[in-house]
């Protein structure tokens, strides 16, 4: 069935709880057989008290009746709480293979995904795939052995109140399968509505203090209840939806009971039954209406399920854009720095971001890339780090094609301090030793000395294990670079890679951070990118960027004699610093 195909992804979570999954069909199966018989024993006290014989017989199927109940309710604990744990450690297992592969994912995949819509499909949608399915399991089992039992002894007790009794069925299935597309659609809209709830959420969390600097607190409100309410709208049609079914099916069975009533009651009065057979017939009719009716709900709930499932799958089948190639070396380990592009162009989609590319930065040096905003430095370093692949050219590491290199292997021996800076809701300790297993003291300190935030935990009350709040909120900009070239200093890195990542610290601090490099440089090859010359002036070569090609090439002294672009962002920026010093 179309509805199921995307439930079948989690045969392999299925399969590894066989045993549990057995024991509580089991159990569901004998609790109720135990459940569809205890109107049969009603039926024989009921007879027996109407022909007034009081002996231990009675007893016995009075303390039987009672046994049965105990028993009953003992097992349903039990199947219950078997098949409800299975469904939570499915939930647990879909919830990091899903977890695992969004971090397997490239980074176009993130850009176009929204964050709230990712993490909706985390939370609600996986929880409900497990827990659904699991109380789906626990009442279609439940009812398919109930229904079977108790037609048999309805049949062999009554074959004509049996058949009347049966009349509206044919009708309510026909009604319950009509509605199940309808029901797996707005399932759908339900879960889409949640994530775009979740999103817009997340999303004005994240940039409150842009909302409240541009005073748009009301515009986000009214955005916000606009969603509620949609989502609002597709709930109040489904409960609406829910309760139609449910009244339809309620009718057809009241007419259904009321036609055993008059049967049944005529019968009685006849002595065509005893009135235990017809008090067993009436709690039957009612233990098999249940079944019929529920089947709805379990089709309601297998939809809600199917419709979370296929949300889930939706990301699971997507495919990472980055791997390990073909051609990869899984014998490489280390690499010593050295880079080279040959003939380098990346076009996104059909604009062209690179064009032409040619450098080499010998292992060891530093290197800078000057450029205005929109020239492609961070694509090049995308490309550096394998985020993304050259539409043309190639790429190489130490003289061999990036592409042979283990994408892991690759980026472990990278330090990357990017443009945004990203910072944990941790500790700094625990955010400057995030790219290294177990780091001694001495090490996170002498990172933090090097990129001089050591300089500022002085005035700390927790020194490194002061909480710096969501995403750094604790911190100011510089701060919050200095920590993230701490991070990348403390890998001991052979390529360390700085995107813009001193713009927000005054020169004075981003002299002594560059002065610290070249007496702490571990034979590291630096990569430089900035639209400041104060940050690259130094550097051994100085590539400048313009419209995604380089247009000029040197050191510092070379490319002011030169007179280029290079000369006139350098005498623009003196211009600034004598016009900030007024």
């Amino acid at each position: 069935m179309t509805i199921l195909k995307p439930l079948y992804r989690l045969k392999k979570y299925i399969s590894l709880y066989k045993r549990e999954i057995i024991i509580g069909f089991v159990l569901v199966v004998v609790a109720n057989i135990l459940y569809a018989v205890l109107p049969k024993i009603l039926q024989i006290i009921i007879d027996k008290i109407e022909q007034g014989i009081a002996s231990r017989q009675l007893i016995f199927y009075v303390g039987l009746l009672v046994f049965i109940t105990a028993v009953f309710s003992g097992i349903r604990f039990l199947m219950r709480r078997i098949i409800v744990g299975v469904a939570r450690k499915i939930e647990y297992h879909l919830r990091n293979d899903y977890f695992l592969h969004l971090q397997k994912l490239s980074q176009n995949f993130f850009i176009k995904n929204k964050t709230g819509d990712l993490m909706a499909r985390a939370t609600n949608d996986v929880r409900s795939v497990a827990m659904t399915l699991g109380r789906a399991y626990l009442f279609f089992l439940g009812n398919v052995v109930v229904f079977i039992v108790v037609f048999v002894l309805m049949v062999t007790t009554n074959l004509r109140l049996t058949l009347l009794a049966l009349i509206p069925f044919p009708l309510v299935i026909f009604i319950v399968y009509k509605s199940m597309n309808f029901f797996f659609q707005t399932y759908q809209k339900i879960q889409e509505k949640f994530s775009d709830i979740t999103a817009k959420t997340q999303e004005n969390i994240s940039g409150v203090r842009v909302v409240k600097a541009y005073v748009q607190e009301e515009h986000e409100i009214k955005k916000f209840m606009n969603l509620n309410q949609s989502y609002l709208d597709e709930n109040l049609k489904l409960a609406r939806a829910r309760g139609l079914l449910s009244a339809s099916v309620e009718v057809l069975f009241g007419l259904a009971f009321i036609v055993l009533l008059w049967v049944g009651g005529n019968a009685t009065i006849k002595n065509q039954i005893s009135i235990g057979d017809f008090v067993a017939f009436t709690v039957w009719l009612g233990m098999l209406s249940w079944p019929i009716f529920s089947f709805g709900w379990v089709i309601n709930l297998v939809q809600r399920a199917s419709a979370s499932m296929k949300r889930i799958n939706a990301i699971m089948d997507e495919k990472p854009e980055i791997q390990n190639t073909e051609i990869c070396d899984k014998s490489i380990k280390s690499i010593n720095g050295e880079i080279e592009f040959k003939n380098v162009s990346f076009a996104y989609e059909k604009m062209v971001v690179l064009k032409n590319i040619n450098f080499k930065i010998e292992a060891g040096k530093t290197a800078a890339i000057v450029g205005p905003t929109g020239s492609g430095k961070t694509t090049l370093i995308n490309l550096i780090l394998r985020l993304i692949d050259s539409t043309s050219g190639t790429i190489l590491i130490d003289g061999k094609n990036i592409r042979t290199f283990r994408l892991k292997m690759l980026r472990k021996n990278i330090g990357y301090v990017p443009q945004e800076t990203f910072l944990f809701s941790e500790t700094i300790e625990e955010n400057i030793s995030f790219g290294v297993k177990n780091p001694e003291f001495k090490e996170i300190d002498w990172a933090a000395r090097v990129s001089t935030i050591r300089d500022d935990l002085v005035n700390f009350p927790d020194k490194y294990q002061t909480l710096i709040g969501e995403r750094g909120v604790n911190l100011s900009g510089g701060q919050k670079q200095r920590t993230a070239i701490s991070r990348a200093l403390l890998k001991k890195p052979k390529i360390l890679i700085l995107d813009d990542a001193l713009s927000s610290v005054d020169t004075y601090t981003e002299e002594k951070i560059l002065t610290g490099f070249k007496e702490n440089n571990n034979q590291q090859t630096n990569l430089v990118i900035s639209h400041r010359i104060s940050s690259v002036k130094h550097a051994d070569n100085i590539f400048v960027l313009f419209k995604g090609e380089i247009v000029e090439r040197g050191r510092h002294d070379e490319l002011i004699d030169k007179r280029g672009f290079y000369a006139e962002l350098y005498q623009q920026q003196l211009l600034e610093e004598a016009l900030e010093e007024l």
